[in-house]
């Protein structure tokens, strides 16, 4: 039966799109086992699924408990699933939660989650990461426009534990470069004893915590010139991208915002074209709501009334708020020529500050 079903596809097929695989069909007896296959050859294995499956339910088990006793016990019992995975898979399941305005669903998983945070390993040390992240966030404000690459060094050597470091790598990422290194290294030339060992040992550390930040951004970036560039294939490039806007990130916009220059710059007239029907699509998609919350933050006349109308209105600081926020920002950097533009990029920038740390604490249920 198959054999000749092969044979009207291939017969079908011009001749450049006909595949070897067409001709060594695997038969699936059930549609499970075909999902299988197709996330086998994308390197997703039968073991990788049922982890994934074992966390969902254990999610499950935990939101059907009431008494913070027993969920103690579950997560007891259950503390070889809590990982990086499975706190990735409960912010998105209480993100949704909170979107679709399941109030009632989302408290019940902010519970969960601030009891994970206390009573698991790795729940401590993400609370300690992002405590650190935020008071290295408090400091690197407070230098404000007298920040030096020897401050930034200077903080760094002050800290106290190895979360402040990374903290430090992934909030000034810019500012470690050679010169700082540079500077570390003469430090380290001048010191002895128990204090050159000590500074031998943070340079170490930094230069491990940039290396993987590195590489997390760049695996993060060729991810997305990929998917910008599997969508510019598609003759209709405002439907693909409308339906694709939920794939997008911020990575992905600056990507095409990239590519848009370059295309300019060669005078590639058609790429040009797709890549700015692209990003006219999602300027307009994601206009509201978080744009027109932004134009308000703008109008107020500082921080401290900015801090005040966010704290009061908690549902406003989402994930996207944030990456809009990055984004305008980003834009205005790039005309650095322009006046007005760099003084909204700093209003923009003193914003998203302000709403990250309440984000955080947000999450953190404080």
């Amino acid at each position: 039966m198959i054999g000749p079903l092969i044979k009207q596809v291939m017969d079908r097929l011009p001749a450049e799109k006909r595949k070897a695989y067409l001709l060594k069909p695997q038969a699936n007896l059930t549609y499970e086992s075909m999902i299988e296959t197709i996330l086998g050859k994308d390197g997703i294995t039968p073991e990788m699924l049922k982890s994934q499956q074992e966390r969902m339910q254990f999610i499950e088990r935990l939101m059907q408990v009431a008494s913070k006793d027993v969920r103690s016990e579950l997560i007891k019992q259950n503390a070889n699933l809590i990982d990086e995975q499975f706190f990735a898979t409960f912010s998105r399941i209480a993100q949704s939660a909170m979107s679709s305005g399941q109030q009632q669903i989302a408290q019940v998983l902010i519970d969960i989650q601030t009891q994970l945070l206390e009573e698991t390993e790795y729940g401590r040390q993400l609370k300690e990461s992002v405590g650190e992240l935020e008071a290295a966030q408090q400091q690197l404000q407070s230098a404000g426009q007298s920040l030096t690459r020897e401050k930034l060094l200077d903080f760094a050597l002050e800290s106290k534990t190895d979360a402040r470091l990374r903290a430090y790598v992934s909030l000034a990422r810019g500012g470690m470069d050679y010169v700082f290194f540079q500077t570390l290294s003469e430090r380290i030339e001048k010191a002895s004893g128990d204090e050159k060992q000590r500074l031998e040992h943070i340079r170490e550390k930094l230069l491990g915590y940039v290396a993987d930040l590195d590489k997390q951004m760049e695996a993060r970036y060729r991810q997305a010139q990929e998917f910008v560039e599997s969508l510019l294939t598609q003759p209709d490039i405002e439907k693909a991208v409308s339906a694709n806007l939920d794939k997008f990130t911020q990575d992905s916009v600056e990507i095409a915002q990239q590519m848009l220059k370059q295309a300019t710059e060669k005078n590639e007239y058609e790429r040009m074209g797709k890549l700015q029907k692209m990003l006219q699509v999602l300027q307009a998609a994601s206009a509201p709501p978080e744009i027109g919350i932004i134009e308000q933050l703008i109008q107020l006349p500082d921080t401290t009334t900015i801090e005040q109308a966010l704290t009061q209105n908690p549902d406003m600081v989402t994930q996207g708020l944030l990456d809009t926020l990055t984004g305008l920002a980003a834009q205005m950097e790039a005309q650095a020529d322009n006046p007005e533009a760099k003084a909204m990029g700093e209003k923009l920038s003193e914003i998203y500050k302000i709403a990250l740390k309440l984000s955080m604490k947000k999450n953190m249920g404080a």
